[in-house]
């Protein structure tokens, strides 16, 4: 919506669900008369200080404010499910002077211009509030009585469409019990059908499920019999292999001592023919060096001969010469 006599202001737009409308403001001021009809129109007159609200500034009067006309958006495209009914009122008043007040509210085609007290209500829904005293309301502050029959109109439509939303999502107590109603007979003809069960079918089920356990008894049985045979030709066979084990160990054990006896003369012989060996190292190095010395002797006599007879050789030149 949008202020027409001041040609400004925010632009509201009414869409699919109710929301909260502000007051429509623009360079002259607030318009308190219309300002309280979309607060009511949030609301949804579901409180009375709602309403007192709107009979506070209904009751102001037209006198000192200019006359607001509040027309829908024409640059905001509607989609095809939001109700508009640009419902033109009569023109008298505006040319009166600004005595009057003119309202352009977009509401379906439908229920724009009902009478008094009938409007089209959804089921067996009642209005919170007397839509008559207000339009008598209405018209003793300055609206005509279209334009009141209009007011009233769209309010009833908003609170009818908030209720419509309350009413997807909420469920009233008649359907509530009536829903507990039809759980709990399904509930009973569920115990029913259990018992008709338990009495036909559970009980093959409990016979098929005693033969079952008989015949898992009797394959118990067989198995631990088999079981016990096992255990018994395990145990034949673990006494047959610890006997084999034993006297492998004892054969393995005497071939031990036998090579131990027979390392052992090794060593002896071993030890032997070592002693052997160094005393024949002994006696040839003895000899070795027995013969050293004899040779040691006969150098040192043939040196001694050389010597005695070169000096004798000297010795005979030199008296020669003296």
């Amino acid at each position: 919506l949008r202020c027409k006599s001041c040609q400004g202001g925010r632009t509201l737009p009414l869409p699919n669900r109710p929301l909260p409308l502000k007051y429509v403001t623009g360079p002259r001021g607030n318009h308190p008369s219309a300002a309280a009809v979309c607060r009511l129109a949030s609301s949804s007159l579901s409180s009375r200080p709602a309403r007192a609200a709107l009979l506070a500034a209904a009751a102001r009067g037209p006198q000192d404010q200019p006359p607001p006309t509040l027309v829908p958006d024409a640059g905001r495209r509607a989609p095809t499910s939001r109700w508009r009914h640009p419902s033109v009122f009569s023109r008298a008043g505006r040319a009166g002077g600004g005595s009057g007040r003119c309202l352009y509210v977009s509401i379906s085609a439908s229920s724009s211009l009902q009478s008094k007290g009938t409007f089209s209500l959804l089921g067996n829904r009642k209005l919170f509030f007397d839509t008559h005293a207000l339009v008598c309301l209405l018209e003793e502050n300055g609206f005509t009585t279209r334009q009141s029959e209009v007011i009233v109109s769209a309010l009833v439509k908003i609170m009818n469409t908030n209720l419509d939303m309350i009413y997807k999502d909420m469920v009233t107590k008649v359907q509530q019990e009536i829903a507990l109603q039809q759980i709990m007979s399904h509930i009973g003809g569920v115990k029913k059908d259990m018992i008709i069960l338990e009495k036909s079918e559970f009980s093959a089920l409990r016979s098929e499920n005693e033969k079952i356990k008989l015949e898992l008894l009797q394959i118990k049985k067989q198995v631990m019999d088999e079981i016990t045979k096992v255990r018994a030709d395990n145990k034949l066979n673990l006494n047959l292999e610890k006997s084999r084990v034993k006297e492998l160990y004892s054969l393995n054990e005497r071939k031990l001592l036998e090579m131990r006896t027979e390392i052992v003369e090794l060593h002896a012989q071993q030890d032997r023919a070592l002693t052997q060996t160094d005393r024949k190292i002994d006696t040839e190095v003895a000899g070795l060096k027995t013969m050293l010395e004899s040779h040691k002797l006969d150098n040192i006599k043939y040196l001694a001969g050389s010597v005695f007879t070169c000096l004798t050789v000297a010795l005979g030149f030199y008296r020669l010469w003296m």
